[in-house]
């Protein structure tokens, strides 16, 4: 008897800072049996930039615009910024080519939109649900994880602005949105593959 081919399926997930969109993703990618892709990217795309990692990861999502203002002349590391880019969206078309998998951010939602069998998430949650998790999951001191929402959130819009086009929490763009307010990362887990599975028709 021919063995049974299991069906494609893409989630891409875009999360504002502190809101548990990144480690629910990797925990649904558990529960449905699928890739998940994250730091992978950088460390992808760091090798086919011929950049360090740590270069790679100073650059990751953030907008070219950003260098342009720091270096006005062209000089600095703006071609980098885009050629991180260029090796990311490369990699993320490469694996959801040819397998399952959930992809946390860098534009990933815009770079496969014309894929078939898409799931696009966008992940957010209250200004004060996000700074409790910084402070308690993610142990960093208040001040600090006041600052990183701000600043990380910031960056992630420009830089999906700019090679998007439009803001990750679009609602034209993107089929699902997920307020982490009361939910721990298990129950935000819980609720991605449950949607996934509904929609893709998964047992």
């Amino acid at each position: 008897m021919a063995e049974t081919k299991k069906k494609k399926y893409i989630i891409t997930v875009n999360r504002q800072f502190g809101s548990l969109g990144r480690p629910a993703a990797e925990k649904a990618a558990e529960l449905l049996g699928i890739e998940f892709y994250d730091r992978d990217i950088v460390e992808r795309a760091a090798k086919s930039a011929n950049i360090s990692v740590h270069e790679a990861s100073e650059l990751d999502e953030k907008p070219a615009s950003f260098f342009r203002m720091q270096y006005p002349l062209g000089m600095g590391p703006m071609g980098s910024q885009d050629a991180v880019f260029k090796a990311q969206r490369q990699f993320i078309i490469d694996r959801a080519s040819v397998e399952s998998c959930i992809i946390v951010g860098r534009c990933s939602d815009f770079i496969l939109k014309d894929m078939p069998d898409l799931l696009r998430l966008y992940i957010y949650g209250s200004y004060q649900h996000r700074l409790s998790n910084c402070v308690h999951d993610l142990h960093m001191e208040n001040k600090d994880a006041m600052r990183m929402i701000r600043s990380v959130d910031k960056a992630r819009d420009k830089f999906h602005q700019e090679y998007a086009g439009y803001l990750p929490s679009d609602r034209d763009h993107c089929d699902v949105q997920l307020s982490s307010d009361g939910l721990t990362v298990d129950e935000l887990a819980a609720m991605i593959a449950q949607i996934a599975k509904v929609k893709f028709g998964l047992n």
